[in-house]
């Protein structure tokens, strides 16, 4: 919501100036925090744990899946970054490629990207094709006596270079994930909070029909304060529970924090940020195809609000 907003630094010091204490000690501001994010996400979506940033809460996020499924290995998009946790390099073609390389338990994807991928606007169903491409990697998985704990990837894949899944790809691979026995994690932590305009968060973009199982926040959501959140389902949550390992984290969902929080979503409506990312970033597009006519370079132009890309190309043809 733009730097040193005054309303996001007079709720963070007008509540540090009350009190901030570590997470054992209840405060409202976290329960009135939850209620408000409640309301952004489809229903079954209800249960919240607050943590400090994207890479936590995609760390947890793996957590739940495992325990929930009892099972391991993770898909995820070739490309992907997912954080900079042990647990997440692991996960992110993106780092392990240049370090330690592919573990056993981990199966990348092909990014649906129509432009330059392996199916491209041309193919008479690049949804089916790109979904039918992690159905193989289930059954490749499965073949070596692996199980599928879960679907892990960003709604839009912004390191993997600003693509935009065509729309209907998660409703299929979710259909292939939950057969195989595993839950379908969506990262917003760079595409959520209304940066894609018409939509509050990026996977609303695939239809009103798609609802992960576990999405996790982070960068925006505390307008650079240490914020992050995971969201999921009480079947999810509970069976996390079950192990009577209790999830603590001692500054995750702070009274500041989550007086921050309360702040940036009081802000977003108020200056109905929302449409103000569709309107610019519409107007940016048009700025930029208008380039692409008088530019050979530039091959393709895509996006969704304030979420854009530019691909720079040598051939047309190639």
């Amino acid at each position: 919501v733009g730097h040193c907003h005054p309303d996001i630094v007079k709720a963070a010091h007008e509540q540090n100036l009350l009190l901030n204490t570590n997470s054992r000690y209840l405060h409202d501001n976290l329960v009135d925090y939850a209620e408000r994010l409640s309301k952004t996400l489809p229903e079954k979506l209800c249960i919240f744990y607050f943590l400090n940033s994207g890479s936590e809460a995609n760390d947890l996020a793996l957590r739940l899946a495992r325990q929930y499924t009892k099972h391991e290995d993770v898909i995820v998009l070739d490309h992907a970054y997912h954080g900079h946790l042990t647990s997440l390099i692991d996960i992110s073609p993106y780092k392990f490629r240049n370090l330690e390389g592919q573990k056993e338990w981990v199966h990348v994807a092909p990014v649906p990207d129509t432009y330059r991928g392996l199916y491209r606007e041309d193919h008479e169903d690049a949804v089916t094709a790109y979904a039918d491409e992690v159905k193989n990697t289930i059954e490749h998985a499965h073949k070596r006596g692996r199980k599928i704990a879960a679907f892990f990837a960003e709604s839009l894949p912004s390191v993997g270079g600003q693509i935009i899944p065509p729309a209907g790809y998660f409703q299929k691979v979710a259909e292939h994930v939950h057969k195989a026995g595993g839950v379908f994690i969506a990262d917003e932590i760079q595409v959520g909070f209304g940066r894609v305009g018409k939509h509050f968060w990026a996977f609303q973009l695939q239809g009103e029909d798609f609802i992960p199982d576990i999405v996790t926040m982070g960068k925006p959501i505390g307008n650079g304060h240490p914020l992050a959140c995971v969201a999921t389902t009480k079947e999810i949550a509970e069976a996390f529970a079950a192990t009577g390992v209790e999830y603590f984290n001692t500054f995750g969902g702070n009274p500041v924090s989550c007086a921050i929080g309360l702040a940036v979503l009081d802000v977003i409506e108020k200056e109905q940020l929302q449409a103000h990312a569709t309107e610019v970033g519409n107007f940016l597009m048009k700025i930029l195809k208008e380039l692409q006519i008088k530019h050979p370079i530039i091959g393709d132009v895509r996006g969704c609000g304030l979420f854009i890309g530019v691909d720079l190309i040598k051939d047309q043809a190639e």
